[in-house]
């Protein structure tokens, strides 16, 4: 399959238009780059000779294959070609099909993450839900510094959209999953109070996470169980805390509806003085 450039098309295009035009609007960039929009909806819709003569707009509308035009973005991707949002579009476009193709895509040994995360971004834009335990089963393996967090991190974005129906699959998940993937799965589930294995989740993490307690604290207070409030209270009082934390945990306090603790001298931290230069 021919990868053509369309992002180097457009380009010349631009020059093109720019050369034709420029002393029409004094040759003031800012009014061109405002022009740009209608110029890219120009460039789509005129028939180009580089494309036998098809309007970019509508060259991979000839086709209707799905597994072939998936392939086909995995071949820019081999090569290095930018892939046309043209091709992208007229992936979703296919519906059903598609989603087929990008499934099996996701289940290649040989794609790269760049392709994997890819096919999650046009699925995610296809509402697609059937690759949910796909996406946790990546994510409850992930180790620190992995190679694949990007990835995780687009999964944990796709899972977030798909709503309530992630819970009951990431809460089956959690006894095998590793520590990183513990912490993701609980930004997750933060957004579903009510349910006690959630609370136990984010509490061993904000226990577990020294490092990072003013987020675990925000996840705390997004899930709203007062049953925090001693842990985070106790938090508040430590001589050792840093600002940072102080000010996230006081505010999760704040918002689980206990007195939020009296300001404190942080003259000397780090994260204090280097706040108060902004």
């Amino acid at each position: 399959m021919n990868c053509i450039d369309f992002d180097r098309q457009f380009q010349r295009y631009t020059a093109e238009w720019v050369r034709k035009n420029g002393d029409k609007y004094k040759n003031n960039m800012d009014v061109i780059e405002d022009m740009m929009p209608g110029v890219y909806e120009e460039f789509l819709n005129k028939p180009a000779a580089w494309l036998d003569g098809a309007a970019p707009g509508a060259y991979f509308g000839q086709f209707d294959d799905a597994g072939e035009l998936v392939a086909w973005l995995c071949e820019y991707m081999e090569k290095g070609v930018p892939v046309p949002d043209v091709l992208l579009e007229r992936i979703t476009e296919l519906g059903g099909a598609a989603e087929d193709a990008l499934l099996a895509l996701l289940e290649r040994e040989d794609a790269t993450d760049e392709m994997r995360m890819t096919a999650v971004s046009l699925l995610g834009e296809m509402e697609s839900e059937r690759p949910m335990r796909r996406y946790i089963g990546w994510i409850a393996a992930l180790e620190p510094d992995d190679g694949r967090a990007d990835l995780c991190d687009l999964c944990a974005e796709m899972l977030i959209s798909m709503g309530e129906a992630v819970v009951e699959p990431i809460l089956d998940a959690l006894p095998g999953a590793t520590q990183a993937a513990r912490d993701v799965f609980a930004d997750i589930l933060s957004n579903y109070p009510g349910d006690e294995r959630i609370y136990e989740l984010l509490m061993e993490r904000f226990a577990h996470e020294q490092d990072r307690r003013a987020l675990f604290a925000s996840y705390l207070a997004k899930l709203g169980d007062p049953r925090a409030l001693p842990t985070l209270i106790e938090a508040a009082a430590d001589q050792e805390i840093n600002y940072l934390d102080f000010v996230e945990i006081s505010s999760a306090i704040d918002a689980l509806g206990g007195e939020r603790p009296a300001e404190r001298e942080f003259a000397g931290d780090p994260y204090y003085e280097s706040l108060k230069r902004v």
